[in-house]
Order: C-alpha cells, then sequence, then structure tokens
C-alpha cells in the first residue's frame, strides 16, 4: 500500500479564489445541452478520474481502466494489510494499490461509482442532489447524511459555480453506466477490529 501525507495531495485543500462580478457584466451565455457535457467533462478530466477510474497496472505505471472509467472502488476488490499505527491523527494515510481506496484517522474510504448507473452510479440522483452533495459534504446532499470522506476534495468543489457543478452533473450523467457496487466506508471502529 502506498503512503502519502495529506498535504501532498494536490487537491485536497485547493480553492480557486471566485471573481466578483460588477453591474456591468453582462448575463452569462445559457449553454446548449452539448456545451454543458463538454465542459463537464473538461472539468472532471481535471482530477476526477485520479480517484474515481481504477488503474492498470503497466511497466510505465499505472493507466486509467478504460472499460470502468468513473466506476470508483471495484466490489470486492482486495486490500492490502494496514498498518494501524499510520492511521493515528496527525500521521500518514494510506491510498490502495489501484487509487480508488484511502486509510486514514476516519477509517477506510472507498471512491464512490459516479458513473450514470441509476443502480449503483450517480444516475438517479437528481442535480440538486449532487450540487448539494458537493456544496455540504453530505451523501446525496443530505443533512443527516453521511459525510463524504477524504481525500475528496468537496470543499473545493464546493465553490465552484452553480454552471460549473450543473455541468459536470451533465457529464457524468452522459457515461456510459458501469453496474459496480462500492461498498461502504469502513469506520475507525472496524478498522481496528481487522486482523
Amino acid at each position: 500500500m502506498l503512503t502519502m501525507t495529506c498535504l501532498t495531495l494536490a487537491q485536497y485543500g485547493c480553492n480557486q479564489p471566485t471573481q466578483e462580478k460588477t453591474p456591468d457584466d453582462p448575463a452569462p451565455k445559457k449553454m446548449s445541452h452539448a456545451e454543458l457535457i463538454d465542459k463537464g467533462k473538461y472539468l472532471v478530466s481535471a482530477f476526477c478520474h485520479d480517484c474515481h477510474s481504477p488503474k492498470k497496472f503497466t511497466p510505465a505505471g499505472p493507466v486509467l481502466d478504460s472499460s470502468k472509467l468513473l466506476s470508483g472502488h471495484p466490489s470486492g476488490g482486495p486490500l492490502p494489510p494496514i498498518d494501524k499505527k499510520t492511521l493515528q491523527p496527525g500521521n500518514w494515510m494510506l491510498i490502495g494499490p489501484d487509487l480508488t481506496s484511502f486509510a486514514g484517522p476516519w477509517g477506510i474510504s472507498y471512491t464512490a461509482n459516479i458513473t450514470s448507473d441509476s443502480a449503483t452510479g450517480i444516475g438517479a440522483w437528481s442535480v440538486a442532489e449532487f450540487i448539494a452533495a458537493m456544496r455540504t459534504g453530505k451523501h446525496l446532499g443530505q443533512a443527516g447524511g453521511r459525510p463524504i470522506l477524504p481525500p475528496m476534495p468537496w470543499q473545493g468543489i464546493g465553490q465552484y459555480t452553480d454552471d460549473d457543478l450543473r455541468a459536470i452533473y451533465t457529464y457524468l450523467q452522459s457515461t456510459l453506466p458501469v453496474s459496480n457496487k462500492v461498498q461502504a466506508p469502513t469506520t475507525p471502529d472496524e478498522v481496528a477490529k481487522m486482523p
């Protein structure tokens, strides 16, 4: 299992400054569905594949598994042994070999299936649920929902404009559905009981 400090994850804490609008700014042009998909694909390609797309290992290193793009941690995918001392606050976090599972003081998180599959991905989500999830860090954007766990950089993504988030959502809804039920996060107490 690879180790890395949280601080070295480039996207984790990055926030883009927002520009303030002035009264003289023209109203933004309403994008067509195709333009939303193109913009969303552009935004997703910047970082979502890093964690949400399983990898294949090659002599040149890990490459995206094109048959599983954005499908999250492979269902039933094995985890290497975990050194529980590493999971104490202030220490390192561990990253699974295909870069879709992460262990730290929060337990173990598994990247979600964000394809258009309506049973195991986000195909049944509304745009409002998607935007709320990115703004609140709660699954489905529900106040009582489970937290979206590290290293998902929802704090930075939540700073995107509604139009940007709508574009990401529109693109994700246009992806090929991949049936892959990602397991629920493993709590710190459950990790402590692991052999």
